[in-house]
């Protein structure tokens, strides 16, 4: 039975392997960071387990989807598939996205349908563009790996990827605006 979980334990989940796996990069290399990043992802699904007695859906595919790779870049000693996770990541939730939305159903309305309510033609709009801007997060990774230092991929995947989200998220407000509907608070 999941009870409700304070409000600092998605953020220290979603957040605290990254700042672990950048941690041990400054202390490392990449594949002591890559092992870090895999042990604090395991650690982060523990914590969220223990605390509110559920995983999110989407952690345990990002879990699934470090371990493999992770222990792809560790097993092999070959750096190119822990530098691919996060264009895979991104091309999950596009591709989760996108085909939803072209079946009429609406994955981003199950995940943010409690914290945010819109229309119909609010969610189609958002999950849209949150599916194309998840295309564009996985290509621009793609670029910046293959065509920049390691040090610089490490920084952008830690900061890069995550400001970008954060000023695409911000950029979403004024759609969010125009398309939310009342909350209705009678019962």
């Amino acid at each position: 039975m999941s009870r409700p979980a304070p409000r600092w334990l998605a953020p220290l989940t979603d957040y605290g392997p990254v700042i672990v796996f950048f941690a041990a990069y400054l202390l490392g290399d990449l594949m002591t960071a890559t092992a870090a990043l895999m042990a604090a992802t395991v650690v982060a699904l523990a914590l969220s387990y223990g605390i509110a007695r559920r995983v999110p859906v989407m952690a345990v595919v990002t879990a699934v989807i470090v371990g493999i790779f992770g222990g792809l870049t560790l097993a092999l000693h070959d750096e190119t598939f822990i530098k691919m996770k996060p264009t895979i990541v991104q091309l999950i939730f596009a591709a989760v996205l996108l085909v939803g939305l072209a079946l009429g159903r609406m994955p981003l309305k199950v995940v943010m349908g409690k914290a945010l309510e819109m229309d119909e033609a609010g969610w189609r709009a958002l999950s849209l563009r949150y599916g194309l801007f998840f295309v564009a997060m996985a290509a621009l990774n793609e670029l910046v790996w293959r065509t920049q230092s390691e040090s610089f991929w490490v920084s952008f995947k830690v900061f890069g990827l995550m400001a970008l989200a954060v000023a695409f998220t911000l950029a979403q407000m004024p759609l969010i605006s125009r398309h939310q509907v009342a909350k209705d608070n009678s019962a």
